[in-house]
């Protein structure tokens, strides 16, 4: 009879005991809570059965889609000489990205500005016959880094009075 009550217990007792309890987000090697992704899905009465895959995909989905928008994020930070991820960051990020951009379409990210743009028309026309030095002419100027809070049109007309400026000088 001894032999029969041991049936079943898989080791028989030997070695260490591996009871300990493992979350269903280490098993699938992610980041993001699979059980509470489970618990949304049920309490949002999606569907009226949840699959025991689901939640782990969901899951795996939102780590990637974050993990991404935090990389450029980071980048954009970085090529602003800043430490920290701000909204500002996010907002570049998503909108230098065309899938994400595409994703996020319809989204306003507070405090996250717009993505510096100015239309080819406001541009100062370049003379033909001129030749200037490439580091003075207008052509030169990143209007990529330019502040996001300036009007193009102020901005093209600063530009305009610093070049005749230059003009008078020489």
């Amino acid at each position: 009879n001894s032999k029969m009550s041991s049936v079943g217990k898989g080791k028989g007792g030997r070695g260490k005991a591996t009871n300990k309890a493992t979350s269903r987000s280490t098993r699938a090697g992610l980041q993001f809570p699979v059980g509470r992704i489970a618990r949304f899905l049920k309490q949002g009465r999606y569907a009226e059965r949840i699959g025991a895959g689901a939640p782990v995909y969901l899951a795996a989905v939102l780590e990637y889609l974050c993990a991404e928008v935090l990389e450029l994020a980071g980048n954009a930070a970085r090529d602003n000489k800043k430490t920290r991820i701000v909204p500002r960051h996010i907002q570049l990020a998503i909108r230098n990205d065309e899938e994400l951009n595409k994703l996020m379409s319809n989204t306003t990210i507070a405090n996250g500005g717009v993505l510096p743009n100015i239309h080819s028309y406001l541009l100062p026309k370049h003379a033909k016959n001129e030749e200037e030095e490439p580091s003075q002419s207008l052509s030169s100027v990143s209007y990529t880094h330019l502040r996001a809070h300036e009007t193009s049109l102020h901005l093209v007309c600063r530009l305009l009075l610093e070049k005749k400026k230059k003009k008078k000088k020489k």
